[in-house]
């Protein structure tokens, strides 16, 4: 669990190094309001790929005779959520992720999956590997191999320092299956 009593103090002595006095009106709460966001923006830490799958786990019977080629796929896009970089705490902005998956039997209720992409994201991450955790999810309660997941997104370690790029944009995709193995079917679900 996320130790916010450890946060506010850790944010104290950021403050402090900064130079700025933690106990000035406009910093007294501080410590105890960045706690209180960051259980919020990193919840997902709390959580494992295992655990969040269970927690999302709101799939529907189909006839899997009824999906005979690739065609019949599931695509959701433009999924907004955010998200923090591992190498600088920097956000990771305009977000969109789109998941697409071919049904094995069963399909996942739609809201799931923009819940998992939410969960996913809420962690001290890289974009590669939201990707990658978004997909093992989604082969864990769908129980299909074959997943899709492509994220655009903006770094504010690129945009707004270093480098100082606004307008560069970063995608992502992670291709399982039979997204994999056919580019084809890959690019499909950017149309």
């Amino acid at each position: 669990m996320i130790d916010t009593k450890a946060i506010e103090k850790h944010v104290r002595g950021i403050i402090e190094a900064l130079g700025d006095d933690p106990q000035r009106e406009g910093l007294v709460d501080t410590p105890k309001r960045v706690a209180k966001m960051y259980a919020e923006v990193f919840e997902g830490m709390n959580y494992t790929n295992a655990e969040i799958a269970s927690m999302f786990n709101k799939t529907f019977e189909d006839d899997p005779d009824s999906y005979h080629s690739t065609s019949d796929m599931v695509i959701v896009r433009d999924i907004e959520v955010f998200s923090y970089c591992e190498h600088h705490m920097a956000l990771m902005y305009n977000m969109s992720v789109s998941v697409a998956y071919i049904p094995n039997g069963k399909v996942i209720g739609l809201s799931k999956i923009a819940r998992i992409a939410d969960m996913a994201a809420k962690r001290l991450q890289i974009q590669e590997r939201i990707g990658a955790d978004i997909a093992e999810i989604m082969q864990q309660i769908t129980g299909s191999e074959d997943v899709a997941v492509i994220i655009d997104a903006s770094h504010s370690c690129m945009t707004a320092r270093g480098i100082g790029k606004p307008s560069a944009k970063t995608r992502t995709r992670t291709l399982r299956g039979r997204f994999e193995a056919d580019e084809n079917l890959a690019d499909r679900i950017m149309q």
